[in-house]
């Protein structure tokens, strides 16, 4: 494989070649994970490999417990299926809880006795369905004289999503809520450690694929060992080529969603969410940029302009009145058949919102 083919692959496996899913929790089960600190974004990363999604119609995915937004791994928010996302979380975040354990003891003076005794306000304030939002569940804290200031509350809800205790449950007008997860999800099989493992890496490799193990140990956030352990589990059901000196691997199966034929004189062009599956899930992210480009990590992870594969500029949105607003900043111009691909992405942005959609200057002139 050549660099453009593994961006070519990684493309398809994304379903950023076509938007082959009929409902969003077929993405999240698809990626294993999806990242969703950028609320907003991460709709839109469901959203835009989804057939002919709404945003309303990906946010109510949430809300009918299709998919549950929480930190299973590496400390960050992201959208699980509700199958998974108890065996997903059993498996990587108590590494994260232990990790950070003593800096948050030492910083905000958080310990396993203070979060004994939040987990049981919690579990009385939220038992019989309730949802409450942050700072309700700050208030019920600090009325047993539990701190949160100083970020302490936001260390203790964190540490107890990590645990199970809690999840979020959709939003209460434009406020996130908090449940219990063992109230909110059904129950759902229990999948135990060896076989979870080799779960996650068929997953990630099948929908991230073309990647390293490199890649694959940064994503779930797991130790050498464990990346070692579950690879070699998935591996009947992986393939693999060495490029120069780096292993990649990918699924077998082809994605159902596949493209069957490709137009090799149109440009595929996206406008991706900041923090999208396509640019956060790998530890090296070289191939992202043209050579002789450059652009700071947080760039990269911004909502940015992809054209075949590569990262072309960023872009941002505005709304005024009944319609949305793009601008963009590019790190090199666009063919004439490039702004067209643009156009059609921003078209199909706009359908997302439901709104008409005004496109950028250094777009359409020229």
């Amino acid at each position: 494989m050549t660099p453009p083919e593994v961006l070519r692959r990684r493309l398809e496996n994304q379903a950023l070649t076509r938007a082959g899913f009929r409902k969003p929790e077929d993405v999240v089960a698809w990626f294993g994970a999806v990242q969703a600190q950028d609320y907003l974004g991460s709709l839109w990363a469901l959203g835009l490999r989804t057939k002919d999604a709404t945003e309303a119609g990906v946010e109510a995915a949430e809300a009918r417990r299709a998919i549950v937004r929480t930190w299973p791994m590496r400390g960050t928010l992201h959208f699980v299926a509700a199958a998974d996302v108890r065996w997903m979380t059993r498996l990587l975040a108590p590494r994260v809880i232990a990790r950070n354990a003593a800096r948050i003891r030492r910083e905000v003076d958080v310990d396993t006795r203070v979060i004994a005794r939040c987990r049981d306000i919690v579990t009385r304030a939220l038992e019989g369905g309730r949802r409450l939002e942050r700072s309700a569940i700050y208030a019920a804290f600090e009325a047993r004289r539990i701190r949160t200031d100083r970020s302490r509350g936001l260390h203790i809800v964190g540490w107890l999503a990590m645990e199970g205790t809690l999840c979020l449950a959709g939003r209460s007008g434009k406020q996130h809520t908090f449940t219990l997860l063992e109230e909110w999800i059904p129950p759902a099989a229990r999948l135990e450690r060896d076989a979870a493992l080799a779960e996650l890496a068929t997953r990630y490799f099948s929908s991230h694929g073309p990647a390293t193990i490199e890649d694959f140990t940064w994503w779930a956030g797991m130790t050498v060992k464990d990346a070692e352990t579950a690879l070699e589990a998935a591996s009947p059901r992986l393939a693999r080529e060495a490029i120069g000196d780096r292993e990649y691997f990918w699924g077998i199966a082809r994605p159902p969603f596949a493209t069957r034929s490709r137009d090799k004189l149109a440009p595929r062009v996206k406008l991706l969410p900041g923090f999208d599956e396509y640019t956060v899930a790998y530890a090296d992210r070289a191939l992202l940029l043209a050579r002789g480009k450059r652009m700071r990590t947080m760039g990269l992870l911004s909502p940015v302009v992809v054209v075949d594969g590569q990262v072309a500029g960023t872009w941002k949105r505005s709304f005024e009145k009944a319609s949305v607003k793009l601008a963009v900043k590019l790190l090199r111009p666009l063919t004439r058949a490039e702004k067209l691909g643009f156009g059609t992405a921003a078209q199909e942005f706009g359908e997302y919102l439901d709104r008409p959609v005004t496109l950028p200057r250094n777009i359409t002139r020229g």
